[in-house]
């Protein structure tokens, strides 16, 4: 019988300064988990509990699709990042330490590379091939700003895994498994999610989704359409582009004008009085190792991901202040397409800026800008391209209906990485007809620790969590109103027992508090069922049985408690599974 005074369960009454959102406040607040450094956590008891529950259902349903566990290293030579090039690229996210003889590791953030050799040494015939391999370990990153509890964490509990096929078909079939699994593990635990379309980023590879949690505070826009199931994260939607009508008169000859400390757009838009529309924003980045000029109308933002897959590049980032100088003469705010030395920086533009036929650009020249300037006529650009994000209002691309957003954090996230790391790495095996090829691999994540903010931040109201049956800690929590009294002492202890023995978890309220704050606690720490003892226990044999989802509350006589008790967390588990045997 796990009693509520022996456990280290830290209620707090006042909100922690430095939570931010819902779930950090709540995870604190009821003693869940306690922040040993920033972005690293020391789990509680009660969040231990739902921590295993989520990785039960993580494994069940991985073993389901046919996947092996295994457990690897946290600790990584750099030699195997060495050989997929990733060591030089992947940032200073990457922990990286040195042992006493001066060898190089990282605490692993990822395992592509250690599975990826794993396999390589042990499998080299196409009839040990398909498998799929996973675990469920501590991964390390090294944010450069944790944020919002276990959101954004340094240290972290993630399921990674890994397939490895010999054809795109093979490939395929995996990816749908880890596809539907995944929608089987976040319906289970709980979440209103969507898949959505996303950019690999540094695991690299085509075709990937994302399991989003929906939610105000997520840190990812989603682009959605209500007349379809297209979704996309905004770093990967694509824009729409049908040319605009070209107007019957050109426009007047470019003319430079005065705009003294007009830098930003919305100044302009003052100085000038014209719409953002007609002003074409000029933005200098360096991509790998060179200068790029890139043209977006001043209604619009760049999508940098974009930018970067239309150059297949390691590096974008925006170029410094000595590199804008040295291609256009004037500092950020006054730059332009016009006159630029194509030698130095190549131009490119998104689709939309070739509709701009009355356009405003930066003049080179500081406090100057130039007006009537017609793309084409007035400057060159290498090519047009979809490079800016996707807005609210914008065509659908699939369905051609309005895009709307939402909010959303990532919880999941499957790749298929191809021959990415396999080639790197020399990961062969040899065919029917005994010729060498590159076993063709998927990549498949889910954020274990991630996933308990994502659940409480759905599932919570002013009093507290409030608990999914699937993930809570407890089942049910037992409350004498006075422990003192022997009867309902002896009752609680009663209760608590047949409930446990038939299967339901029980966590029972012992402590010599009041009751009104046993109660909040109770509210605080959100178990699905709360029952409270009281001396209509021993005097009518019936004990109140609240619903702490919608408060709704029931009197059970003693010797109906069990089957009423599982009856009500059938109910109040709304995915539909079978609980303690009951359809």
């Amino acid at each position: 019988m796990l009693k509520q005074s022996q456990m280290l369960i830290p209620t707090l009454r006042e909100v922690p300064a430095d939570a931010e959102i819902a779930s950090h406040k709540l995870l604190l607040r009821a003693g869940m988990a306690r922040q040993l450094a920033s972005g690293i956590y020391t789990y509680l008891p009660l969040a231990l509990r739902t921590l295993h529950k989520i990785q039960a259902i993580v494994r069940e349903e991985m073993n389901n699709a046919g996947a092996q566990e295994l457990l690897m290293p946290a600790m990584q030579p750099a030699e195997l990042w060495h050989q997929t090039g990733r060591w030089d690229v992947y940032g200073p996210e990457l922990v990286r330490l040195r042992d006493r003889h001066d060898r190089s590791f990282a605490l692993g953030p990822t395992h592509e590379e250690v599975i990826t050799s794993l396999v390589r040494d042990e499998i080299n015939s196409y009839k040990k091939l398909p498998i799929n391999l996973y675990q469920i370990q501590t991964k390390f990153r090294d944010e450069v700003r944790p944020r919002f509890g276990l959101i954004r964490c340094r240290e972290f509990i993630m399921k990674d895994a890994y397939s490895f096929d010999t054809t795109q078909e093979g490939l395929d079939r995996n990816f749908q498994a880890m596809y539907d699994a995944y929608t089987n593990i976040f319906t289970r635990v709980g979440l209103n999610f969507r898949a959505v379309e996303a950019d690999a980023g540094a695991i690299g590879g085509k075709g990937t989704y994302e399991f989003m949690a929906l939610c105000d505070i997520g840190e990812d826009t989603i682009a959605y359409s209500e007349e379809g199931d297209f979704a996309a994260n905004l770093e990967k939607a694509e824009v729409v582009y049908k040319p605009a009508a070209k107007p019957a008169a050109e426009a007047a000859a470019k003319e430079k004008v005065h705009t003294p400390g007009s830098k930003t757009i919305d100044q302009l838009v003052q100085a000038l009085q014209v719409e953002a529309k007609q002003i074409i924003k000029s933005l200098i980045y360096r991509v790998d190792d060179k200068l790029v000029m890139v043209l977006v109308r001043g209604d619009h933002e760049l999508n940098e991901v974009k930018l970067k897959n239309m150059y297949d590049a390691t590096f974008v980032g925006l170029a410094t202040e000595a590199d804008i100088v040295s291609v256009t003469g004037v500092p950020a705010g006054f730059v332009g397409p016009v006159g630029i030395d194509a030698e130095k920086v190549e131009i490119v533009a998104d689709n939309f800026v070739q509709d701009v036929h009355d356009g405003i650009v930066g003049a080179n020249e500081t406090d100057y800008h130039l007006v009537h300037v017609v793309p084409g006529r007035d400057f060159a650009v290498s090519r047009y391209a979809d490079l800016r994000n996707i807005t609210e209002g914008d065509e659908c691309p699939r369905t051609g209906g309005a895009i709307k957003f939402a909010r959303g954090v990532e919880v999941g996230h499957v790749f298929k990485l191809g021959t990415k790391y396999s080639t790197a790495m020399g990961a062969t095996f040899l065919d029917e007809n005994g010729r060498s090829q590159p076993m063709i691999m998927g990549c498949y994540g889910i954020g274990v620790s991630r996933t308990i903010a994502a659940v409480i931040e759905q599932n919570n109201d002013e009093n507290g969590i409030i608990w999914p049956v699937a993930v809570a800690p407890f089942h049910v929590h037992v409350i004498p109103v006075n422990v003192k009294v022997e009867e309902q002492r002896q009752i609680s202890e009663q209760v608590t027992e047949a409930l446990q023995k038939a299967g339901v978890e029980v966590l029972f309220d012992d402590r010599p508090e009041r009751a009104g704050v046993k109660f909040k606690d109770a509210d605080l720490i959100g178990l699905p069922l709360r029952i409270t003892v009281s001396d209509k226990a021993a005097q009518e044999g019936t004990i109140e049985v609240r619903v702490r989802k919608n408060g709704e509350t029931v009197n059970v006589k003693l010797e109906d408690l069990v089957s009423e008790v599982k009856a009500m967390l059938a109910r109040v588990d709304h995915t539909g599974a079978a609980l303690f045997g009951i359809e």
